[in-house]
């Protein structure tokens, strides 16, 4: 058996492992900027509709990167902005929030709180207008907090500048490369992978997460639906300068942001063993994960793995399938040996 083939076996065995148990079904893609090495579909969408490969799931928090943090990166190549803008030069929101920079934001250096429960009690532009208002928790630049808010600003930045909306402007880029199924709440479709339950019915097309949600679909933190096949054409394009020159990819996805004990990219996450992104990766790695069961992770040389889920069909909140992720990257990025890096 040849080395990749027992690589591939590995990752049918892992991911099979937490079939019917943690997620009814998944797709998983190994790649490299223009070469696809293995993709597969296990399982269910929902215990009876067999995963296809071109199988669409909810990104959850993937929406950071694929979105929010891909629009920030064109408007910072374009010279619409730069990283030490602060919130207060695009939105009238008050001081200390008024003085966070984008690149806070970014690194979740802000010191705003992780999430908010204001979508119980307002929904729509109101709850957008609620969110940005919410003024930090702590001083800014002390410590690394990851908060879904820190991205709805983002995402109302973002609109500001380019004067549309945000989900308007993201389709723009993404229509550019190809991409024609990645869309925010695209509604009931049968390829759509279920996710839990709200309000007694089944979120079929809807974001899982609540702000997302209630705020009428589109958010900077998560709502964003794709398949693999949409998001190899994402990282390929990525990694290739398709989007942005690969001069500001490098400072988004290799820049080292250390605060306290904690490290990010920016916009992106930076490995650390325990989590999603395995044991095997350096800190010139990056990626993201998803509430709802998905990842990107990408090393140093491109290559990369799309594993995307739907956990919360079966249990909203349940964590095993960290475990999984780990074996997963630890058995690809361990497995398929190191070309060297691209950046």
């Amino acid at each position: 058996m040849g080395e990749l083939q027992r690589v591939f076996r590995n990752v049918d065995r892992i991911v099979e492992s937490g079939l019917n148990k943690i997620y009814p079904g998944c797709v998983v893609l190994i790649a490299r900027p223009g070469e696809i090495l293995y993709k597969n579909a296990y399982g269910t969408l929902d215990f009876e509709r067999k995963t296809k490969i071109d199988t669409i799931y909810d990104l959850a928090s993937v929406t950071k990167v694929v979105a929010t943090t891909t629009a920030v990166m064109k408007l910072f190549a374009d010279g619409f902005l730069h990283l030490s803008d602060t919130a207060g030069r695009f939105l009238n929101v008050e001081k200390p929030k008024g003085d966070i920079t984008i690149f806070q934001f970014l690194t979740h250096t802000s010191g705003m709180q992780p999430y908010s429960d204001l979508w119980r009690f307002l929904n729509g532009r109101e709850l957008l207008e609620e969110i940005i208002r919410i003024q930090p928790v702590s001083e800014p630049g002390k410590r690394i907090v990851y908060s879904c808010l820190n991205f709805i600003t983002l995402m109302a930045i973002v609109e500001k500048v380019v004067e549309m909306p945000f989900d308007k402007f993201v389709y723009g880029i993404f229509d550019s490369l190809g991409m024609k199924i990645t869309r925010f709440s695209p509604g009931f479709h049968e390829n759509i992978a279920p996710t839990s339950i709200r309000d007694g019915k089944r979120l079929i097309g809807m974001p899982d997460d609540e702000l997302a949600y209630y705020m009428g679909g589109v958010s900077g933190n998560a709502g964003l639906f794709s398949s693999v096949e949409d998001l190899y054409i994402f990282m390929d394009s990525l990694l290739s300068g398709k989007i942005v020159p690969m001069n500001v990819v490098s400072l988004f996805t290799q820049k080292i942001v250390e605060v306290g004990e904690g490290k990010r990219h920016i916009g992106w996450m930076c490995p650390t063993s325990g989590t999603s992104s395995g044991d095997m990766l350096s800190e010139k790695a990056f990626g993201h994960s998803g509430f709802t069961g998905t990842t990107i992770w990408c090393r140093e040389d491109g290559l990369f793995v799309i594993f995307l889920t739907n956990k919360g069909f079966i249990k909203r909140h349940e964590d095993e399938i960290t475990r999984i992720r780990i074996l997963l990257h630890n058995a690809v990025f361990g497995g398929i040996e190191c070309t060297g890096p691209i950046f």
